[in-house]
């Protein structure tokens, strides 16, 4: 493959390096140029391109992509079709992600031309959740290179337990000082976490915290066909000879394990009694954030061995404590996803600019069937499940703001506006809201979105499984208002000059999921007189 500028008279089946805008044309880049692509270019004035000229034996970044997918793909895994070199792996079922890391780490040294990138090895994921990306770095790999890294994936590298329907019992002991709230609390949390392995929970029983009462209630759910047992006890396991282990004990059963390197969850205890699994729960079972526990339930719901050799295993990357990184606790993410998905999303409508190619006229006041362009925008949004919404001003904030009277939005005022759209998108970005899971971003502007164009993004926004930036495109070309989750919000404040976040899209494509529209809503924006007199049927 050969890299570099190509003059554009001889640059027939080279591979665009550098989107092109210009004069109504739009020409991607990863665009194989065809005679028609030259002849348009040509028109533009454009003498010269830079490209890249594939060898005849070169392999081509989407087959390549393609085919190592295919070959990393394991039981219960789907890969996407391959573009703009970037293949991904998704799950087909809830359950664990298995990683052949020793082959991963394989094809990763083979050549920088290719790189590979998954989940961290027993991972929980959902169906649907992105859980492993191939990206060919250039536009094509060597023949020779494809050869080796086809040698190297002899086994499938990725692929997904699904759990399992497990029979789960709960059983809490009490003891004097120990609070009901707590208990109830606590077998709450419980159900939560056998809920999220897939998992029902048969019954739920207490007893006095004695071993002889432990090991009488093990053997009625032994005895009940439960598959998993959850003890969890009044007050901490502390040794083998402790109440609930020797209950075990009693019961006919035996303990594998005391003991884990993982912090919260060090006093898990597991066992077995007539071939129900016994789980001795630590103290942390009583906080909804990500322990131990949760680490041992997913195994054993996706039958996978757990046992002394597997738990002493887990302490590099054990220590659970929290940082900014990890996600919010369990508890906030149950209610999150049984949420209608909309109360977390906001919306910023940027109403600042200048018009500066309106010939002195502010586009944003200019009437749209006796309405005001930007009141139109804005009580789109609001008809849309987007329900907070957020109105950045600048240029003639007054009028825009009169223009919007009676609407339930917050108005916040840019006083940089005059330095560029970053900063009004900085402005809105820090009105949201502290809960919003994502910012709608949508232009003033745009008098043809509908309320089911942004639902539509909305609906299909699902962070947790890799689709956190929303996309609305119209035959292949991406427009806008543009979703974006909030773990992006921190990029998008660093952003300078006058330009927005689209360059945050191309630098995530793995997380980007476009949405498909049939009609030309979302490239429509009214920037020139011109622009206005063909969307409104008048003469310029």
């Amino acid at each position: 493959m050969k890299f570099g500028p190509v003059p554009v008279s001889e640059a027939l089946g080279v591979v665009l390096a550098h989107t092109f805008r210009g004069d109504g044309l739009t020409i991607k880049k990863g665009t194989a140029l065809s005679a028609e692509d030259i002849e348009a270019l040509k028109k533009c004035g454009v003498g010269e391109i830079v490209g890249a000229r594939l060898d005849r034996d070169d392999v081509p970044e989407n087959e390549a992509a393609a085919r190592i997918a295919a070959r990393l793909c394991g039981a219960n895994v789907q890969a996407s079709d391959a573009r703009t070199g970037r293949c991904n792996l998704t799950a087909d079922f809830n359950g664990v992600v298995q990683i052949n890391t020793s082959e991963i780490n394989a094809v990763n040294q083979i050549n920088e031309t290719v790189t590979v990138a998954t989940l961290a090895n027993f991972e929980a994921v959902k169906a649907g959740q992105i859980i492993a990306t191939v990206k060919i770095i250039p536009y094509a790999v060597a023949p020779l290179v494809m050869e080796h890294i086809e040698r190297v994936l002899v086994e499938r590298a990725v692929a997904v337990r699904p759990y399992q329907s497990k029979k789960f019992a709960i059983l809490s002991t009490i003891a004097a000082g120990l609070k009901e709230s707590v208990k109830t609390s606590t077998e709450d949390l419980t159900r939560r976490r056998v809920s999220a392995v897939g998992g029902s929970v048969i019954s739920a029983e207490e007893c006095p915290h004695t071993t002889k009462d432990v090991a009488n209630a093990i053997r009625e759910a032994v005895a009940a066909g439960t598959d998993i047992l959850l003890i969890i006890g009044a007050s901490a396991t502390v040794d083998r000879g402790d109440v609930a282990p020797a209950a075990v004990l009693a019961a006919g059963g035996f303990i594998d394990h005391f003991g884990m390197p993982v912090d919260p969850g060090n006093l898990l205890v597991i066992g077995e009694v007539g071939g129900t699994t016994v789980l001795v729960l630590p103290g942390c079972a009583r906080s909804p954030k990500l322990n131990g526990v949760d680490w041992v339930l997913r195994r054993l719901a996706a039958e996978l061995p757990i046992g002394h050799i597997e738990i002493m295993g887990m302490g590099v990357g054990g220590l659970l404590v929290d940082t900014p990184a990890r996600p919010l606790p369990r508890d906030s993410a149950v209610k999150k996803e049984s949420a209608d998905p909309s109360v977390s999303v906001a919306a910023v409508v940027l109403a600042a600019g200048q018009s500066r190619r309106m010939e002195g006229q502010n586009k944003l006041l200019m009437e749209i069937d006796g309405k005001p362009l930007v009141r139109r925008t804005v009580e789109t949004v609001l008809a849309s499940r987007a329900k907070q919404v957020v109105v950045v001003t600048g240029h003639q904030e007054n009028e825009v703001k009169d223009a919007l009277k009676g609407l339930d939005v917050t108005v916040v005022h840019n006083p940089k506006f005059a330095d560029g759209l970053s900063t009004s998108l900085q402005t809105g970005l820090d009105a949201l809201p502290v809960d919003a899971a994502a910012a709608l971003v949508c232009l003033g502007d745009m008098p043809a979105v509908s309320s089911s164009h942004i639902d539509k993004l909305i609906e299909s926004f699902d962070p947790e499984s890799g689709r956190a930036i929303g996309v609305p495109a119209h035959n292949g070309k991406r427009g806008n208002p543009v979703l974006w989750a909030r773990r992006f919000f921190d990029e998008m404040r660093g952003i300078e000059g006058d330009v927005g976040a689209r360059h945050l899209i191309g630098a995530n494509e793995s997380l980007v999921y476009e949405e498909e529209f049939s009609d030309t809503a979302v490239l429509t924006d009214l920037d020139t007189p011109q622009q206005w007199s063909e969307y409104l049927g008048t003469p310029s």
